[in-house]
């Protein structure tokens, strides 16, 4: 043990571990850093050998035992059956059946949605039911056959520390120096500092940042394999990480059709993974998202507070100092159109990914950390119990080309600092500057990406600067652009629409303001994609006609999309009338034509107008649509079903005024002559009936 390592046990006894243990049985287990540090704890908490041998085996016999592999779920299920209970460790969900009116669980790696459990535990445990948690879980056998159920829950134990003390926490770090703490919180995580040079150190603890403070959104792009998402899906049971193709507004904000909060309303922190594959096909979730990071808050019918911090993590493909020295790019290229300038204006950081070493063996740490759970739960303590925006008003003294989301963002990072590192007081002037440079540093790497993309002055004040508490004004570079004439004094764009001229590149000087010596632009490659449109000016809406053709017996190339979906632009609602929606494959085109009408992204009712006959299974049919209702719920899209025996015409109605009539109804393709042949899952290359289709206009009420 070395001197950290020393003074770590003694004043941290039982709170810290030794980080190598981890390493040793991480390998081979899809289990997070914290919940094996969790049981890691429970037997290795100790510097003496022969019990951390002994505490190594536990652990290893309890995940053998306790944890389950997905490919053993069966098993799983036969060892509750025969033995009547067992307890698993597993990430633990819970979601409410509407037409069950009742709540089921599920394990990820069980094989099971219909686990039976009791109101307390999802009570007790509200993110039960938003991203589920892990835990220490006993599952019982139900020998009842009336009951529709064949395991419930008998105990559920999170896998998180049931008391922590923060003036035990912060009393401590008073026995180590602002250096020491640094290098206890890197090893922490897993990291030897010594390995790491000290803007390096930094970036990392910026990583942290979103976990200690409250509404803090920052954004890291950088290569691949530097750990960008480890702190959101390793580190902390308070964060949640989820990908681009979760970012629907139900989901994030709120569910209008359940009356419910979405994500920022259970977790401290909610990461966006890949953010340049988010698909977002409602304006009204970037609207919300905006309002959201601007000030914890939004509206959609009523008021909506939340804390949660948003963080955006994703891959940069193209090279940075050419990026830097363009005329046309910059480093927000990897973003979608969706988000666009005013999302970035609420970044409050740009983390530089590209400083971040790769992902490696050298640089892990056999020293000891803290117990990641006592460290992600002393982090939650200052997420929701400290303030340190007023300290840091007091103290910091910024320059005038700091404007108001400038400032905000810049006190909010250094706040971060503050939580991160001197839990128990304020810092040193020369720790403080440093902690100040650092967050204008990052909002400036903000900002003149920004300037880069108006094509107006609104962003050019970019030389951000602060005051040294010895009065010294001190203007701050990003690294990798302070000598790239393209970033520091970038080329602006006119926009010449009289004559349609595409958007043309001019000279025009900047904001006055100090600026670096211009740099020599190197040719950019052509593998870099242009800004996005967004920036600059919108697509045209397309121009709908009214159409009437015929599909031919045997033709290709049509699907709900192709005839539909063109015409759902700005629809709120949808009504088929099919009489025809109760055998298997015509139940599978209904939810074919909903997954299209999904993709228009503005759509929050369908309405289903069938009918039946004596021969029709009314509760199979009721069965299939409530499943597809219940799905159609957590995308906060209401679906509703009417029958009508009497009904024979079939014509779908948009709100929009648009009417398209198929003379089939959905039910105009071929069955394919087998089900491993093409056109099986693409409609669109699957061989139809022939039938007429017509699509016109009429009011817009239906």
């Amino acid at each position: 043990m070395d001197e950290l390592d020393q003074k770590l046990n003694a004043t941290f006894d039982g709170k810290v571990l030794r980080k190598d243990l981890l390493h040793r049985i991480k390998k081979g287990t899809n289990v997070p850093t914290f919940v094996l540090e969790f049981l890691l704890a429970k037997y290795c908490a100790s510097n003496d050998q022969a019990e951390m041998d002994a505490g190594m085996e536990a652990v290893l016999s309890s995940l053998q035992e306790n944890y389950v592999r997905p490919d053993e779920a069966n098993a799983a299920q036969s060892k509750v059956a025969t033995k009547g209970k067992h307890r698993f460790i597993d990430k633990v969900h819970v979601r409410y059946v509407e037409k069950e009116k009742r709540h089921w669980a599920s394990l990820e790696n069980f094989n099971s949605q219909r686990i039976a459990i009791g109101e307390k535990f999802y009570r007790d445990n509200d993110r039960l039911l938003e991203g589920g948690i892990w835990a220490e879980v006993t599952l019982a056998h139900n020998d009842i056959d009336e009951d529709d159920y064949a395991f419930s829950i008998e105990d559920l134990r999170p896998i998180q520390l049931t008391r922590f003390d923060f003036d035990r926490y912060a009393e401590g770090r008073g026995a180590f120096t602002r250096d020491e703490w640094i290098a206890a919180v890197l090893r922490s995580v897993g990291l030897e500092p010594s390995k790491l040079s000290k803007r390096v150190q930094m970036h990392f603890i910026a990583r942290l940042a979103a976990l200690v403070e409250p509404n803090y959104n920052y954004i890291e792009l950088g290569p691949r394999g530097t750990g960008k998402s480890y702190f959101f899906s390793e580190f902390s049971p308070y964060a949640t990480l989820i990908s681009g193709g979760q970012a629907t507004k139900a989901t994030l904000f709120y569910n209008n059709a359940r009356r419910k909060v979405g994500l920022v309303g259970f977790w401290d922190t909610v990461a966006f993974d890949e953010v340049g594959g988010i698909k977002v096909r409602d304006p009204d979730t970037i609207q919300i998202m905006k309002d959201f990071m601007a000030n914890g808050r939004f509206s959609r019918g009523a008021e909506v507070i939340a804390d949660a911090s948003l963080s955006f993590v994703g891959n940069i493909d193209v090279s940075v100092q050419q990026v830097v020295n363009s005329n046309e790019h910059d480093l927000f290229q990897p973003l979608p159109p969706e988000l666009d300038l005013a999302v970035m204006d609420r970044f409050a950081a740009y983390i530089p990914g590209w400083e971040m070493p790769k992902n490696s063996s050298e640089f892990l740490t056999s020293n000891y950390g803290f117990i990641t759970d006592y460290l992600a739960e002393a982090f939650h303590y200052q997420f929701k119990h400290t303030n340190r925006y007023e300290e840091v008003s007091k103290r910091i003294r910024l320059g005038k080309s700091i404007e108001g989301r400038d400032e905000k963002s810049i006190k909010k990072t250094v706040c971060a600092f503050l939580k991160v590192l001197h839990p128990n007081g304020p810092p040193t002037d020369e720790e403080f500057e440093e902690y100040v440079a650092y967050a204008t540093e990052c909002r400036r790497r903000v900002k003149e990406q920004m300037n880069k993309r108006k094509p107006d002055d609104e962003f050019a004040r970019i030389n951000l600067s602060y005051f040294k508490a010895s009065g010294e004004e001190v203007v701050v570079f990003c690294p990798e652009s302070k000598d790239a004439s393209a970033t520091q004094e970038p080329a602006r764009r006119r926009l010449n629409q009289a004559d349609g001229q595409p958007i043309e590149a001019v000279e025009v000087q900047p904001a006055a303001q100090p600026a670096p010596a211009a740099a020599e632009s190197p040719v950019v490659p052509t593998s870099i994609s242009p800004v996005p449109a967004s920036a600059t000016v919108g697509p045209s809406p397309v121009d709908l006609k009214e159409q009437h053709f015929t599909i031919l017996y045997g033709d290709t190339g049509h699907s709900y999309e192709s005839i539909l979906g063109p015409y759902l632009q700005g629809a709120k609602s949808v009504v088929i009338e099919d009489p025809y929606i109760r055998l298997q494959h015509q139940i599978q085109n209904f939810v074919r034509f909903c997954e299209t009408v999904l993709k228009a992204g503005t759509v929050k009712k369908i309405s289903l107008i069938t009918g039946y006959d004596d021969k029709t299974q009314l509760a199979d049919i009721a069965e299939k649509l409530d499943e597809l209702k219940q799905s159609l719920l957590e995308l906060d899209v209401e679906l509703e079903v009417k029958l009508n025996p009497n009904m024979h015409d079939r014509e779908i109605r948009i709100d929009n005024g648009w009417v398209i009539k198929i003379g089939r109804g959905l039910d105009f393709f071929q069955k394919p002559g087998g089900w491993f042949e093409v056109g099986v899952n693409d409609l669109s290359l699957r061989k139809c009936l022939e039938t007429k289709v017509d699509i016109f206009r009429v009011g817009i009420n239906i």
